[in-house]
């Protein structure tokens, strides 16, 4: 880096506007894929306790592929963001097409992956009942990784060069897509669960042929989709980049599906209050996704303008922002959960469990924030191996064995093995933040 000035007093305020015309439509963007999931939640659920924890065990496996697949997405957005602030516009679609293949790639792998895991759950002590009815709606789900994944690719091209609500308007149109097709697939023609992941795949794919068709035929793309060489090296180059943060997010959706599969040892009810709060609680968890992937977009551009002075402000202010949007969510998890629990579910047993799981939701709020934002900094900068280790060991040797400590050994159920959770993502909340600063020292 060549810019060793030091940051102007006040320049932590200015950083304050930029972000959050990032980081708005980023979170609605992401919104709406998490809407897809709590219209499936919300449709599903009058079906009965039942289909609402095999939907629970299902989106609990998918966290998994897709915390994977997250990180070539990641890549991608890094180096478009960091050609747009180059000023490169053949860089900037070279980086978009080698993406683009390697989310089909990927996509379509983790597809084959869920699907050769599915013989497992029975093994992993998955509830029979629930088993019985679970294969279409797995098998459907599988499918709908593929346009997931290609579509958010190409989201990151729009994210990138600070058109975002173009990717809005994209996204919601699954949303909008996804409601009918929910109603009628499941309730209409009575497919049942399977209705719900056809309905999951129609709206997905839906929005990812618009975005096509955005990229291919509006002049303000023009820079972007002129054709370039992508040689096979260029996707292996992106794979090697993004592989520590496909590491690092399986660690850390991978430990979050195996408190899923957790809840399925404590039984159906267990998971499907599990399911009620993940659905809720994920869109809320687009405020820090959000900010993280705006302040990524704002540190790789500082990066490839060699602008290093902007770096700590971008990271001070991302902080202030993600921790008061932070308290408001917890406020609402701590005195609406018992609601939000009714609207989903007329099982009292689940009612009553999902509400004390908002409370646990809540505390975890704030230091979810804090990690994500420092996370999406450090990929900004390029920076991908060391936070992945720190990640897989906030996860998998401290929270793991402490929610099972807690939920299992010391009897707390649901709620034990939800602190043991949150005790790991302290952790890292804590590591994380210090390796930027260390990174941003000025000699």
């Amino acid at each position: 880096m060549t810019d060793q000035t030091i940051a102007p007093q006040g320049a932590t305020r200015a950083e304050f506007w930029p972000l959050i015309k990032l980081a708005v439509p980023l979170m609605a963007g992401l919104a709406a894929a998490l809407l897809i999931g709590v219209v499936d939640t919300a449709m599903i659920s009058p079906l009965g306790t039942v289909p609402l924890a095999a939907a629970g065990i299902t989106t609990a496996v998918l966290i998994i592929l897709i915390s994977a697949l997250w990180g070539l997405i990641t890549v991608i957005s890094v180096q478009i963001s960091q050609g747009d602030g180059a000023q490169d516009p053949v860089r900037v679609a070279k980086a978009l097409r080698s993406g683009l293949w390697l989310c089909a790639l990927g996509g379509a792998a983790s597809t084959l992956i869920m699907l050769a895991l599915y013989p497992l759950l029975g093994p992993l002590g998955q509830p029979p009942e629930v088993l019985a009815i679970l294969l279409p709606y797995w098998v459907s789900m599988a499918v709908w990784i593929i346009p997931f994944t290609v579509f958010f690719g190409l989201k990151s091209l729009f994210d990138a060069v600070e058109r975002p609500w173009i990717a809005v308007g994209l996204s919601y149109i699954g949303v909008v897509v996804n409601v009918p097709a929910n109603y009628t697939f499941i309730h209409i023609f009575e497919w049942g669960l399977l209705g719900a992941g056809l309905a999951s795949i129609l709206s997905q794919s839906c929005s990812l042929l618009a975005g096509a068709l955005v990229l291919w035929k509006a002049p303000s793309m023009a820079p972007y989709r002129q054709r370039v060489a992508v040689a096979w090296a260029d996707v292996t180059e992106q794979l090697k980049q993004g592989l520590p943060l496909c590491l690092g997010y399986a660690g850390e959706g991978g430990a979050y599906a195996i408190v899923g599969i957790m809840m399925g040892w404590l039984g159906a009810e267990a998971l499907a209050a599990h399911q009620i709060v993940n659905a809720l609680a994920g869109v809320a968890y687009m405020i820090p996704l959000g900010m993280a992937g705006a302040a990524s977009i704002r540190v790789g551009q500082a990066v490839g303008s060699a602008r290093t002075a902007r770096l700590r402000p971008i990271l001070k202010a991302s902080f202030a922002l993600v921790t008061v949007w932070q308290i408001l969510a917890a406020l609402v998890f701590i005195f609406g959960g018992r609601l939000l629990a009714m609207t989903m579910s007329d099982d009292p047993a689940v009612v009553e469990l999902a509400t004390l799981l908002f409370l646990i939701i809540a505390l975890l709020q704030v230091s979810g924030g804090i990690q994500d934002v420092a996370l999406g900094a450090l990929r900004g900068m390029s920076d991908n191996t060391w936070p992945s280790v720190v990640t897989l060991i906030a996860y998998w040797p401290v929270a793991l064995p402490a929610g099972y400590l807690l939920g299992f050994v010391l009897d707390y159920g649901a709620v034990g093995v939800w602190l043991g959770y949150m005790l790991g993502l302290a952790v890292a909340a804590i590591a994380l933040p210090l390796r930027f600063w260390r990174l941003t020292a000025t000699p």
